[in-house]
This record gives C-alpha cells, sequence and structure tokens, in this order.
C-alpha cells in the first residue's frame, strides 16, 4: 500500500506536468517510462483510483489527474506542523510555502526563543511549550522535525500527546513509536551514502568496460 501510494503521487507529479504543457492523453507505457516502472504496474496502480483509459486512446490527462486529487488529498487544506527551526527547518518552510493547494504547514516550533515570535517564510513561529495549545485549538494531525537526532524521540513522543498521527521525521534518528502512528522517516545522509556508493559501483564498472574494450 505505501509504495503504490508513492508510485501514486509520482503520477500525479506527471500528469500535472503534462497538464500544463496542454497535453490531453497518456498511455501508461509513457507513464512508466517517466516513473521507472511497468506499464502494467501503471494500469494496476490507477485501476484502483478509476477504471477510466482504453488500450487505444490511454488516459485523459485531466481527468486522471481530477481522480487522483480525489484520491489523494482531503476536501480541505490541511495544516501540518514543523518542529525544528534550524537550517533544516527553515529550508523546509521556504521550499514548501504555497507549493500544495491542500497541504500548509501552519506553524513551526523551537525550544530557542530567540528563533520563535515571528514570521518565517509566512508561516508563525511559536515556542515548543505551545505546541499542544496550536495543535489542538486548530485540529492538527500531521507533524514535521526536522531536529538533531538526540532529541527526535522526545519530540515524536510530544507531538503525539498532542494530538499528532502522522509523522514525517527528517533527523537521522529511528523513532520508537506506537502502531497506530504513521512514521515516513527522510534520512539525507543515508541517502547522500547510498549515492557515493552507486556512483563509485558505476564508475568501476566504466573502467572495466573501457579496458576490457581496449585489449
Amino acid at each position: 500500500m505505501i509504495r503504490s501510494i508513492g508510485r501514486i503521487c509520482i503520477y500525479r507529479r506527471l500528469l500535472a506536468e503534462m497538464d500544463r504543457r496542454g497535453q490531453r492523453q497518456v498511455y501508461s507505457h509513457e507513464l512508466a517510462r517517466l516513473a521507472q516502472t511497468t506499464p502494467a504496474q501503471v494500469r494496476r496502480d490507477l485501476m484502483n483510483v478509476s477504471g477510466m483509459g482504453t488500450p487505444s486512446k490511454g488516459y485523459s490527462v485531466p481527468d486522471m489527474l481530477d481522480s487522483l486529487d480525489g484520491y489523494l488529498d482531503a476536501g480541505h487544506c490541511e495544516p501540518i506542523v514543523l518542529v525544528g527551526i534550524g537550517y533544516l527547518g527553515r529550508a523546509l518552510l521556504g521550499h514548501f510555502a504555497g507549493r500544495h493547494p491542500k497541504l500548509h504547514i501552519t506553524a513551526a516550533f523551537d525550544i530557542d526563543s530567540e528563533k520563535t515570535g515571528g514570521m518565517i517564510h509566512g508561516c508563525p513561529c511559536y515556542h515548543l511549550q505551545q505546541l499542544g495549545e496550536i495543535t489542538r485549538d486548530r485540529n492538527i494531525h500531521l507533524g514535521i522535525i526536522a531536529v538533531p537526532a538526540n532529541t527526535a524521540q522526545q519530540v515524536a513522543e510530544k507531538m503525539i500527546e498532542c494530538g499528532i498521527r502522522a509523522i514525517l521525521n527528517f533527523s537521522p534518528e529511528r523513532l520508537n513509536l506506537p502502531a497506530n502512528i504513521y512514521v515516513e522517516d527522510i534520512d539525507v545522509t543515508v541517502a547522500i551514502e547510498r549515492m557515493a556508493f552507486f556512483a563509485r559501483q558505476k564508475n568501476t564498472q566504466n573502467k572495466r568496460n573501457m579496458n576490457h574494450a581496449g585489449s
């Protein structure tokens, strides 16, 4: 289910770009190539959302985009809180500001009083002590953690106490939370290490191919 939702999010982003370019129809093999999956997988994923689409005409880009919006998004704009207003937190606020019509970081929190009391990229910043008050008053259930590893578990537990039910975790700490809490881990360091490893593998393979071709 998690992988399927991830692919559907990618399809929506690709379809949105096609729609901006004025493309009206798309075939499963086109989406598969852009999403780096198979046409059969695309058809299975989209069948869960909508049955529209034919082998001869493919999918209507605007219609499928509407279907994906209805499938993925709530009927209203969902508020999100962010904890951690360091370099990463500020970058996230700047990146996400106005990017998604149905998701909005509505409040940011930190324990450093020098970082709170103002606005960053249009988002009001509060002391962490106000987290419960803000989340309950605004009925917020989504949270982002952008704090150092040694405080991530504590922040996550506080979020849960305040009513947060899904967390996007940017810290390298693996959180130990109840099973009914959804956690999405984004470890930038691991991603960079993985990138460097596979780059070395590719480079080694290219050198072997060149040596083999020259022998």
